[in-house]
């Protein structure tokens, strides 16, 4: 599954030209993909001569409006985009990231009463576990009402909460100290050549890729092959099954083993063949921790 970000920001702070920069769609509140570059991607495909060429992906939702039903859109979504306004001059960016941030304390604070609500009137069936969850539930709502955020909290989580307020939030400024991003929803609808005689520095997709890279500790790593190479997200640490299943379920069923060997040697080399011949490519089983620039070949059986 795409990683996936989610778009906020107080009204007329430039939600829309972000998801359009990322997107290069037009905003329309709801959901687009956005392409993650990576220099990598092309010189594996020209040494495999692929047909196709993939990059990974990021999957952005934009929601118009910080209302607790509009904001319940986010909750699964790995991190947040808070856009700020820094070009208005009639707007301070740090007041506003605060006032965002309370906006998502109360979504939480309302989600957290409308599941207890429900689990409250599910419990009277008698049953332990609905019970235990709707008196977690009343201890939480009074936590959070004492003036504490979810990311305070110190017991135990209910399940399938998924509150705001403990994801990662990326900071994105709209203005001469941070991105132009009305430029950059333009030069999203050019062809990448034209848009960079026209850009200064690197687009915004890019320094928001890397930001979110950074944030959530993310990798990169490629399948190579004719038909087509493409590149895969993963978080720091995951293994070459959890890199399989990002691939394909199948795939991750049916594990055998991973070839393994490193982008820049697959350059080097020029073919698969050449680096194994190099005693450069490595068998590794499910439990092989996946870094950031190998290119896996991964053996299955169904």
């Amino acid at each position: 599954m795409a990683l996936e970000v989610g778009i906020v920001g107080l009204p007329s702070s430039g939600k829309s030209m972000l998801f359009e920069a990322l997107t290069g769609a037009r905003a329309s509140g709801e959901v687009g993909m956005a392409a993650i570059p990576d220099p990598r991607l092309q010189q594996l495909a020209d040494v495999v001569s692929a047909r196709q060429v993939t990059p990974a992906a990021v999957r952005v939702v934009e929601v118009r409006g910080t209302g607790p039903a509009l904001l319940g859109n986010l909750r699964q979504v790995d991190a947040l985009l808070v856009v700020l306004d820094g070009f208005s001059g009639t707007r301070v960016p740090a007041d506003d990231l605060e006032t965002l941030k309370l906006e998502l304390l109360v979504a939480d604070r309302d989600h957290v009463e409308r599941r207890l609500e429900r689990v409250a009137k599910q419990a009277k069936s008698g049953d332990n576990r609905l019970k235990q969850e709707a008196t977690l539930l009343e201890a939480l709502l009074a936590h959070l009402d004492a003036g504490n955020t979810i990311a305070d909290w110190t017991g135990e989580m209910p399940g399938e909460l998924e509150p705001l307020t403990t994801k990662p939030i990326i900071a994105i400024e709209n203005g001469p100290n941070g991105i132009d991003l009305k430029l950059e929803a333009e030069l999203s609808e050019m062809s990448p050549e034209d848009a960079a005689e026209f850009r200064e520095g690197e687009s915004a997709l890019a320094e928001v890729v890397r930001r979110l890279a950074e944030t959530l500790d993310l990798i990169t790593f490629f399948t190579a092959g004719e038909k087509e190479t493409r590149a895969w997200t993963l978080r720091r640490g995951e293994s070459a099954l959890d890199a399989a299943s990002t691939i394909h379920s199948d795939i991750a069923r049916g594990f055998i083993r991973a070839e393994v060997l490193r982008w820049d040697d697959l350059v080097e080399k020029g073919s698969a063949a050449e680096v194994a011949r190099a005693g450069l490519q490595r068998l590794e089983g499910k439990t092989y921790v996946v870094e950031d620039g190998d290119v896996l070949n991964i053996r299955f059986n169904v």
